[in-house]
């Protein structure tokens, strides 16, 4: 493989044809008067030791900290002095969407082709989204090939103010309401040059997250963290770029408002975080394209990115079940005894997958004859017990099979499908079958012959979902198999913090040509390109919502996929890490995403995976995957009392799937959160603002798991407010109450503090927010059983009487439901029309008789047959335009009278109406 380059490029002092580097050192004084946690680096370059002769060649100011020169992170030796020569901006001229102007560079800088001229345009887009965008303005540049919405006029009442400086050039974007500075870029020179591009931002707080993908807390540290951006396969490692890439954060501002930014770039890049509080955008390519975002909620922050990157598909209901792989099933037969153990155990279970054992010899669009020669009967079977398969694909296709024997590869080659090196020859890598090519999906046809192969595969195996792995993409070898250029697409003159230390580490040549631009420019879109050819093609072949799962991520893959966390490990630390990785894939618009549970590599214990099951019955996305040369860990794996933990973890999320399912309509429509961190509910609790530890399912279902082991007890934060215990209410309407002190199985009356609870290793703490309606179902040993059990209803009153909660239900598969209108919606909103005298049991609770609240208004939007509403039990009594229905009267939840039926005609359609809710009574609206 090539070198790096001695005399420049990444190490030592830069000299280029035409330009010459600063050489006059600041003044002593102006350097130090600037406070180290305001020291913007000058010399980022990690392979360097740093000097003062390197700095001060640079124009930049020297003065040595107590961590050592070339340090990863820390106060950097070599800074910026105040007047370091950056862009100065000309007049702007208002647009009919905003602003416009040039920035104008006299002085070159110590990186080579400065751009001298720069474009500026500020877009009032709407009334919480700013648009700001620098780029050449003469030459046209890389940018990525994202549909963005368009607007035609600017906004007329922004909640922000955009002011500028001139000389030096910088950008301050303030809230108009309450003044807070988001963005103020006048703390540090403008770069913009071919292969290097920075901009640095004070920030109003230190509460920043997102910035993705990492393995790193939740809330970030701002003491010198440098996070990089450049999908690798590596597994989740402190420090280190990760699969995915999404350059997006969210801050949390004094006062509990919020704000995010997103810098819509794909190139390799790195941002650096600083005590100050500030941030620095470093990147090799491509335009600054920034998106700013007011909120005011974080809620909204992420509601309004989704809104330029689109939001998340929605995914079938059998998605949300529980999935079972692993890599080792060394045959189909041993796969189907796996199902069969699952069945005999009646552990609930929705899809079994197959890792690369099922190929002939790993190569994609195959079947293993021999040892696989089951599978279709398999697949077969699962169909038969309403159950679904998938199957992983790895993008890297053969190319050492004789002509005509494969396929794939020759057809490939035939169209022109593939990656190719510089020399125009398909560029050659490895992974596990051996040599391999790489489809580009950036190019259309490459859809088309993806869309046939996976045609021709499920032919003979007719799979329900895909996996795709190994995209980011994945290389046993650096580059190709013929090494990489020594030109600067391969060798760039500044090289962000990558792992191995260059772009191609264990993936292909940046300088690689792909038919929308080059591997450098496209690097880190192709999980996406491929994700979105994946889905596309499910589509085309089953006529129904596809599943599809990707390792390696990129801003909009919510619109096709889903993602799992990678490969893990079997340890405590590695559990407790991944919530806050959900937590971050929340925020990025992907909420269809898990951990592998109990983990992917190293042997797990009996305790470990009872836990793991507990949290990961509460993943978004539900995925038991092992390693092979390991022992089994599905749930049939296990001992009695394990099993038994296991199954009761899995039934509580097939009894709230109902709940789940609602919260990705909402996803899916709006852009909400599934799986949520707490601060989202309570901004203004600023004890919520570094929770990991904990989450909550959509607004009102908190989830405190155990992440260590031995534990018998956990400490979960209770913000204010009446938290129900989950396992005392279900299927009964919940009654507000003065609470006696928190105990197991006691609702929790919290003015915001932490609680001892009990933990027994068969047991996961839930809690219901007060106000909260959740729509429960009888579980059954798939969702195609549980779908056609009764819907119920949890209502958590609030103290003052009043709780909200909705269901929407379609039939789980059909593609366009909610656009075609065949779907049912209802609201749940109770609210107290009456009190009578009222007394308290031995218990603290209020006799039920002393509480009359009704369903006003009760909502139920549907333009779909009744019948496809299936079951709906909701506590009460009825009343409908056309009068009241049949009710159960003067019973007490102790006394509770069996349920009465209501039944539809085939073809009524609910009607909107009013739906009088007694506490304690039951109707059941069931189909005929």
């Amino acid at each position: 493989h090539p070198s790096w380059p001695s005399s420049s490029g990444i190490s030592g002092q830069m000299f280029f044809p035409g330009r010459a580097p600063c050489t006059q050192a600041p003044p002593l004084e102006k350097c130090v008067s600037i406070p180290e946690n305001l020291r913007f680096d000058c010399y980022p370059e990690r392979s360097t030791v740093v000097t003062r002769e390197l700095c001060e060649g640079r124009g930049c100011c020297f003065i040595s900290t107590d961590q050592p020169a070339g340090s990863a992170d820390g106060v950097p030796w070599c800074f910026y002095p105040p007047d370091f020569p950056s862009y100065s901006l000309g007049s702007m001229n208002d647009t009919e969407k905003g602003m416009e102007g040039f920035l104008t560079r006299k002085t070159p800088t110590y990186y080579p082709r400065d751009i001298e001229k720069l474009q500026l345009s500020v877009e009032l887009e709407t009334d919480t989204r700013l648009h700001v965008k620098i780029t050449d303005a003469v030459n046209p540049r890389y940018e990525v090939p994202l549909d963005v919405p368009q607007v035609k006029k600017k906004a007329e009442n922004p909640a922000y103010t955009v002011e500028f400086s001139k000389e030096p050039f910088g950008l301050i974007v303030k809230r108009r309401a309450s003044r807070t500075v988001l963005l103020n870029t006048t703390v540090a020179p403008v770069f913009f040059a071919d292969q290097f591009l920075q901009i640095s931002t004070a920030l109003p707080s230190t509460y920043l997250y997102g910035l993705g993908e990492h393995r790193s807390d939740f809330l970030h540290s701002l003491q010198w963290d440098t996070l990089t951006f450049w999908a690798r396969d590596v597994p989740p490692t402190e420090s280190s770029n990760l699969y995915g890439v999404h350059p997006f954060y969210l801050i949390m501002e004094d006062g509990g408002a919020a704000h995010g930014v997103f810098l819509l770039n794909s190139n390799a890049m790195e941002v650096v975080l600083q005590p100050a509080p500030a941030l620095t955008w470093r990147t090799i390519g491509g335009v600054l394209d920034f998106y700013i975002f007011l909120g005011p909620d974080p809620n909204l922050v992420v509601q309004q990115y989704q809104q330029v990157i689109g939001f998340p598909a929605m995914p079938p209901f059998w998605g949300l079940g529980f999935h079972l792989c692993r890599w080792g099933y060394g045959t189909s037969n041993e796969t189907w005894q796996t199902v069969k153990a699952m069945r005999n155990f009646q552990i609930p279970q929705d899809a079994q997958w197959n890792d690369i054992d099922y190929m002939d010899g790993y190569r994609d669009f195959t079947v293993d004859s021999q040892k696989f020669s089951t599978l279709p009967q398999m697949v077969e079977d699962l169909h038969r017990h309403g159950q679904y398969y998938v199957m992983i694909l790895d993008p890297g296709i053969s190319s050492t099979c004789p002509p005509g024997s494969y396929w794939p590869y020759d057809e490939g080659v035939k169209r022109g499908i593939f990656i190719e090196s510089t020399r125009g020859t398909p560029l050659i890598g490895e992974v596990w079958p051996g040599l391999t090519a790489y489809p580009d999906f950036s190019n259309p046809d490459t859809h088309q012959w993806w869309l046939e192969n996976l045609r021709s595969l499920h032919s003979v195996v007719p799979f329900d979902g895909l996996w795709i792995d190994m995209n980011e993409p994945s290389n046993f070898r650096d580059g190709s198999s013929e090494g990489c250029s020594q030109g600067e697409l391969d060798n760039p003159p500044y090289v962000p913090a990558v792992l191995g230390g260059s772009l191609y580490s264990k993936t292909i040549c940046p300088s690689a040509r792909q038919s929308a631009s080059t591997h450098y420019n496209l690097h880190n879109l192709y999980g996406l390109m491929e994700a979105k050819a994946t889905a596309s093609a499910l589509t085309s072949i089953r006529g129904k919502r596809p599943l599809v799962i990707s390792r390696s991520t990129f801003p909009s893959q919510g619109r096709y996929s889903g993602h799992w966390l990678g490969d893990n490990k079997s340890d405590w630390k590695d559990m407790a890490w991944s919530i806050p990785g959900l937590l971050s894939f929340s925020l990025f618009g992907i909420p269809l995403v898990g951990a592998d549970i109990c983990g992917f590599s190293g042997a797990t214990s009996e305790e470990l995976c009872t836990r793991w099951m507990q949290l990961g019955a509460f993943y978004p996305f539900s995925r038991n995957h092992n390693t092979q040369n390991e022992k089994a860990q599905d749930p049939s794996a296990f001992s009695p009392a394990a099993r038994t933990a296991m199954k009761e973890a899995l039934e509580v999320r097939y009894a709230l799937l109902p709940f789940l399912y609602s919260l990705f309509h909402r996803a899916h429509l709006q852009g909400y959160t599934v799986a949520r961190p707490l601060f989202f509910e309570f901004p203004e609790d600023v004890a919520t603002y570094s929770i990991e530890k904990q989450f909550l399912w959509g607004r009102g279902l908190l989830v405190t798991p155990v992440l260590e082991a031995g534990a018998d007890s956990v400490i979960g934060y209770f913000p204010r407010g009446v938290w129900y215990d989950y396992y005392t209410v279900r299927l009964v309407a919940l009654l507000s109450q003065p609470l006696p002190a928190p105990a197991q199985g006691t609702p929790v009356n919290s003015s915001g503090e932490s609680l001892k609870m009990a933990a027994p290793l068969d047991h996961i703490n839930l809690h219901v927010r007060e106000g909260t309606i959740l729509p429960t179902q009888k579980p059954g040993g798939s969702t195609w059983t549980s779908r056609r059990n009764p819907l119920r209803l949890i209502a958590a009153l609030s103290r003052d009487v009043n709780a909200w909660g909705d269901l929407y239900w379609d039939d789980g598969d059909s593609l366009d439901s909610f656009a075609k209108g065949n779907y049912s919606y209802l609201v749940f909103n109770v609210t107290q029309v009456q009190r009578a005298s009222s007394h308290r049991d031995e218990g603290g609770r209020r006799a039920a008789a002393a509480l009359l609240p009704s369903v006003s208004p009760q909502k139920v939007l549907s333009t779909a047959p009744a019948q496809q509403l299936g079951a709906a039990i909701v506590p009460g009594t009825i009343v409908t335009e056309s009068g009241p229905l049949p009710s159960l009267r003067g019973k007490a939840p102790a006394q509770m009278s069996p349920q009465s039926k209501i039944h539809p005609k085939g073809d009524e359609r609910l009607k909107e109406g009013t739906w009088r809710l007694a506490v304690g009574f039951q109707a059941e609206i069931t189909s005929c």
